[in-house]
């Protein structure tokens, strides 16, 4: 999975106005973020992906991108 990938996700099946710039701000930064994103988020990239996602790995992430390297890494 691409980044780019990554922020179609965010977009459309999310539904979060985001753009690649705004993959690497705080989540208090990201527009309409909220903990339903997160839960949400987690079980797409875990379908996406056909791993699973660290959840505690997770919740200490301070940006999307954070969350992304999370999902993507060996």
């Amino acid at each position: 999975m691409t980044i780019d990938n990554f922020v179609l996700i965010l977009r459309d099946e999310i539904g979060l106005p985001v753009t690649a710039e705004n993959v690497t701000e705080d989540f208090d930064q990201v527009p309409e973020w909220d903990s339903l994103h997160l839960l949400t988020l987690v079980t797409v990239l875990e379908r996406e992906t056909g791993r699973p996602v660290s959840m505690p790995d997770v919740l200490e992430a301070g940006s999307l991108q954070d969350i992304y390297d999370i999902a993507t890494r060996a």
